[in-house]
């Protein structure tokens, strides 16, 4: 078997090599033209119930922190909870104590690309603390509360209670003009703000109830309660738009030709942007073409 060596023309070698030495000048340029993009999620959040009290029992021997939240969320992802009550353990002779009932408690927070929204609503609830467990610290017939910030516009934050509620025991009218006190010797007191909103360039925060609490019937000891409650708040803070950064461009060097008058540019040449890439190429080319000639030579000596 005669052998065989699978060598390519030397004319055709040159060519491919100069085709290589031409296309990779525009895939270089391409590669050089791309953009980064960025984008800041917004936020928002929602809860129904949260509780900062601080509980004593038997005259201040035991010390339990009543820290509850109920339908708390946050999102950037959206999420949403319902649940309908929130119990505490350890403070009720070992059984559960429940904290807050109602017939509605939606917490629910939302995000997209460009508005993020939290939002709550409570109905018919009833809040109870150690020491009344027949006496509501508050009863609320409705209430809600929403933030919303959306790009490009101003974020909004409200909250809604229609008609009055009963603090311990005592039906009122609570007011936006100002904390509400409510007084029942041989109990406790009440502190009430309705209504709390703020916002700001990009943030919104809206609480429907917070109650400042002291409550310690009649002075028995048995559970003196501090602290406070809110009840029904949303929060948000405006998405950020994306935004496009194109990357910096490198000015390739001045290619001219050899000996051509200084003054004499691209366009008076007929050259172009992949000019350096054709010359290049046309130096491949005959290098290749020096190399077939001298193979060829050696071959017929």
């Amino acid at each position: 078997m005669n052998g065989t060596n699978f060598r390519m023309p030397a004319r055709r070698w040159a060519t491919v090599a100069t085709a290589t030495a031409l296309a990779a000048g525009p895939v270089a340029l391409a590669g050089a033209g791309s953009a980064h993009a960025t984008t800041d999620q917004g936020r928002a959040s929602a809860v129904v119930l949260r509780t900062g009290l601080d509980v004593s029992l038997l005259n201040k021997t035991v010390d339990v922190p009543l820290a509850v939240s109920l339908n708390e969320v946050h999102a950037p992802q959206s999420a949403e909870k319902t649940a309908l009550t929130a119990q505490l353990d350890g403070v009720n002779g070992g059984q559960p104590f429940s904290v807050l009932a109602a017939d509605v408690a939606t917490a629910k927070a939302t995000v997209s690309a460009t508005k993020a929204e939290g939002y709550t609503n409570l109905a018919h609830a009833r809040l109870h603390v150690p020491g009344l467990p027949l006496l509501s610290l508050i009863e609320i017939d409705a209430v809600t509360s929403k933030a919303t910030c959306e790009a490009g516009k101003a974020p909004v934050a409200t909250s809604h209670l229609p008609g009055a509620v009963t603090v311990l025991g005592k039906r009122i009218t609570v007011t936006a003009s100002g904390p509400t006190e409510v007084q029942v010797p041989g109990v406790g007191s009440v502190s009430l703000d309705l209504s709390k909103t703020s916002t700001t360039s990009r943030t919104a925060a809206a609480t429907a109830l917070e109650l400042k609490v002291s409550v310690n019937p009649l002075k028995l000891n048995v559970a003196d309660v501090e602290g406070t409650v809110t009840l029904a708040q949303a929060t948000c803070e405006t998405p950020r738009t994306a935004s496009v950064t194109p990357p910096s461009a490198e000015t390739a060097p001045d290619v001219k030709p050899q000996g051509a008058p200084a003054e004499a540019g691209l366009a008076e040449t007929g050259g172009s942007s992949t000019t350096p890439y054709i010359a290049g190429g046309a130096v491949v080319l005959l290098a290749a073409g020096g190399a077939a000639v001298l193979m060829t030579r050696r071959r017929r000596s």
